[in-house]
């Protein structure tokens, strides 16, 4: 009785064995790295890989400004080129719905690397690789999936507005938030690092993975396919781990951080 149940929310996975392994690769993986960040073995980018590790000068990398573009670009392409191979009237609502919030979430990251984030340090070209293939397959894959879902049974339930509407919220929080730390920046030297604040940044260390989350599950109820649910699960279990390792960072390098102030979701974690 319960796959009538989940029939409600999502539609069936298709019998594809390559669409199974990929879905199956590309969420373990990010979840993986969510709970390596709880460990304390980080992708290597941003400031727990700039400030304190000794052997960065060691390893190929690119300014940080370089890697934050080849992370979003691809996948913004790769979004934008399905409405090339799948013309507009191909798939109906819920598939245009679903490749313009993909094609739009990368393309805001990629104007914001463009205009809105400072940028001071590093990131290796290893883990630049690494989040830049993720993006482009968990884009590609999204779309082919719901593309092949065309025929199947829809679910009882249709979440494509509550699901615009939360894209729509992540998206402007998100942004909101990182024009919070874009300022912060502005007002400081390059290599010194200043705990937020304003916004959401009163009660948690991470407000814009917050909105991040709440974007991609505005696009997991606009797809409503069990991949899409499953990576957006993954990318929680990631940023909860980023952001818990955030915290834990801004504990042990500030004396006067409130204790107080959670990780990711306010008064609870």
């Amino acid at each position: 009785m319960l796959w009538p149940a989940i029939l409600s929310f999502v539609y069936p996975p298709p019998a594809s064995v390559l669409m199974t392994v990929v879905a199956v690769i590309s969420t373990a993986g990010v979840a993986n790295a969510g709970l390596s960040e709880i460990r304390g073995s980080h992708l290597k980018y941003s400031k727990f890989w700039n400030v304190s590790s000794p052997c960065k000068m060691e390893m190929a990398r690119v300014s940080s400004w370089t890697g934050m573009l080849v992370l979003y670009v691809p996948a913004f392409l790769v979004g934008a080129a399905s409405f090339w191979a799948f013309p507009s009237g191909d798939g109906g609502l819920r598939f245009l719905l679903l490749r313009s919030a993909l094609t739009l979430h990368f393309l805001k990251r990629v104007l914001e690397v463009l205009l809105i984030h400072k940028f001071s340090g590093f990131m290796a070209v290893d883990s630049m690789c690494s989040i830049s293939l993720s993006y482009s397959v968990f884009t590609a894959t999204s779309i082919y999936t719901q593309h092949i879902s065309r025929g199947l049974p829809d679910p009882i339930i249709d979440l494509t507005y509550p699901g615009l509407a939360l894209f729509a919220i992540g998206m402007a929080g998100n942004f909101y938030h990182h024009l919070i730390l874009s300022r912060l920046r502005s007002h400081r030297s390059e290599k010194e690092y200043t705990v937020p604040r304003g916004g959401l940044f009163d009660y948690v260390t991470c407000p814009h993975y917050l909105f991040e989350i709440i974007d991609f599950m505005g696009i997991s109820l606009i797809s409503q396919t069990v991949y899409s649910f499953a990576f957006t699960i993954a990318t929680t279990i990631y940023l909860m781990g980023r952001s818990y390792a955030t915290r834990r960072w801004y504990l042990a390098k500030f004396d006067d951080f409130p204790r107080d102030v959670k990780a990711l979701f306010p008064f609870v974690y």
